[in-house]
């Protein structure tokens, strides 16, 4: 089994400890490169981005605009707007890509799970049935059916068609 995309995600964590910079706050930041960065939608508390090493096609993150690791850090309205645009991304991805159901949340801490850890982020997965086949079973690998540029593309278009109901 081969898997070159693993070399890219364990290079992504050695050039953000070199640069002791955050990458989300790297892509808020960036609004020339929201294409390149695979940003889909900016709101006022947060964004949503493509993850760049998904679980599935279609895996986005909420990432808020605040630099923190903690929960208690957000004010009732910023909370309130994440859950919106989280549902928004679901509503988004059941209309392009039609998934049979759903992963949500957030990995808080590294203990976790969290790869960056000091910024939290949710994570919204679409799954379907018989998606968890052997692959990343025995071999680690996941097998992803569209290009992460043509998701993204497709799922900026459906963010902006929905924010100007």
């Amino acid at each position: 089994m081969f898997s070159p995309w693993r070399s890219a995600y364990i290079d992504t964590f050695k050039t953000k400890k070199k640069n002791n910079g955050c990458l989300f706050c790297s892509i808020a930041k960036n609004k020339k490169n929201d294409q390149k960065n695979l940003l889909v939608w900016r709101g006022q508390s947060c964004f949503v981005v493509m993850n760049r090493f998904p679980y599935n096609s279609g895996h986005v993150m909420v990432v808020p605009y605040m630099h923190t690791a903690r929960m208690e850090d957000f004010t009732d309205n910023e909370n309130l707007e994440f859950m919106k645009v989280i549902t928004q991304c679901i509503t988004t991805l059941k209309t392009v890509s039609h998934p049979e159901g759903f992963n949500v949340g957030a990995n808080i801490g590294r203990v976790a799970g969290a790869g960056i850890d000091q910024h939290i982020h949710f994570h919204v997965v679409p799954r379907w049935n018989g998606d968890a086949n052997f692959m990343p079973v025995l071999s680690d690998i996941k097998v992803v059916s569209e290009s992460i540029e043509k998701t993204r593309t497709a799922l900026a278009k459906q963010f902006k068609t929905l924010s100007q109901k």
